[in-house]
């Protein structure tokens, strides 16, 4: 029997027999001594199970099973797919902060992600080797003035920053009022309110080249209102106008397209030869059509004109390339 085994056996037998003597569990169980403490130990503390002896009855007993406080579950054979990606997620963010003010109060937290991912007969180690996140969309670059428009966020003060556009390859300078940090795909971005251009509008972190805490307090935004411009079209490049767009995939990709979601506002239905047909609010297609170009020959875009003009546009100039 391993020790799964054993734990779903003692748990079977203290709800079956009420109170369970120490004597009891080794027969039942055909352990020795030390192995049977441990296991009552490991249950108590890893899966919260309120195993207590009780001395008048000479024997382990379930109490307080319906009281408020941490649940009591045994595992199955193992985490779930959203608890394995969450604690190696969390394992790996861990790994990569380096040496700080966090050191010591993050080494406890490591050590208990540890416990866990090796608490269930694998070891932590073999978990990590056969299990893999890969973040393959991150820029690996050293985010040097985060800590800087963190405090501008947290602190409610303007930044005055040097920002690299990229789409034009041109650095300007700007005071911005910090709302709020938002990590998308992988990577970090700031919304704030804009003071050149008037408006709210979310930069990349690590596309700051300087920032500098000002001692001016920064303009409010509210939640509602930034969520009304920043998450009420497709993607982190939003606005306030949004177009709905009309996508066509084929029926080979819509067994893939049909269970994701692209916005929370997104409409879709099937056709009766199997295309799938999906609708959702843009604003800005920057990212829109990168991800419509990943799709290939397996999308067409219906709508908006200009949305469908672009994307064959640089269909085209994909194609030059190759000419």
């Amino acid at each position: 029997m391993d020790r799964l085994e054993r734990f779903y056996k003692i748990d079977h037998l203290l709800k079956e027999r009420v109170v369970v003597s120490f004597q009891v569990f080794l027969e039942e169980l055909e352990v020795s001594d030390s192995t049977l403490k441990r296991d009552l130990e490991f249950m108590r503390s890893r899966f919260n199970a309120p195993i207590e002896y009780d001395r008048e009855k000479n024997g382990y007993r379930f109490v307080g099973m319906n009281v408020d406080g941490p649940r009591y579950e045994l595992p199955g054979l193992w985490f779930n797919a959203s608890e394995a990606y969450a604690l190696l997620t969390m394992q790996h963010l861990l790994q990569i902060i380096e040496p700080g003010l966090l050191g010591k109060r993050i080494k406890p937290l490591q050590d208990r992600l540890q416990g866990i991912l090796g608490g269930n007969d694998h070891s932590a180690s073999e978990v990590r080797r056969r299990i893999r996140i890969l973040h393959m969309t991150s820029r690996k670059t050293h985010l040097k003035h985060f800590e800087t428009v963190a405090a501008g966020v947290l602190k409610r003060r303007k930044l005055h920053i040097r920002y690299l556009v990229r789409s034009r390859n041109e650095e300007t300078e700007r005071d911005v009022s910090p709302q709020r940090l938002v990590h998308y795909r992988d990577n970090w971005y700031l919304d704030a309110w804009c003071h050149l251009r008037k408006d709210v509008r979310s930069f990349a972190v690590d596309a700051i080249l300087s920032a500098a805490l000002l001692s001016v307090p920064a303009k409010r935004v509210s939640d509602t209102e930034l969520d009304k411009i920043l998450a009420s079209g497709y993607g982190i490049f939003s606005g306030r106008k949004t177009t709905m767009a009309t996508l066509r995939f084929t029926p080979e990709r819509a067994r893939w397209v049909s269970v994701e979601s692209w916005h929370p506002k997104q409409r879709s239905r099937t056709d009766t030869d199997g295309s799938y047909i999906l609708e959702f609010p843009y604003s800005d297609d920057r990212e829109l059509v990168g991800d419509i170009l990943r799709f290939g020959p397996h999308v067409q875009v219906l709508n908006p004109a200009s949305l469908r003009d672009r994307v064959v546009e640089q269909l085209r100039l994909a194609v030059g390339r190759y000419q």
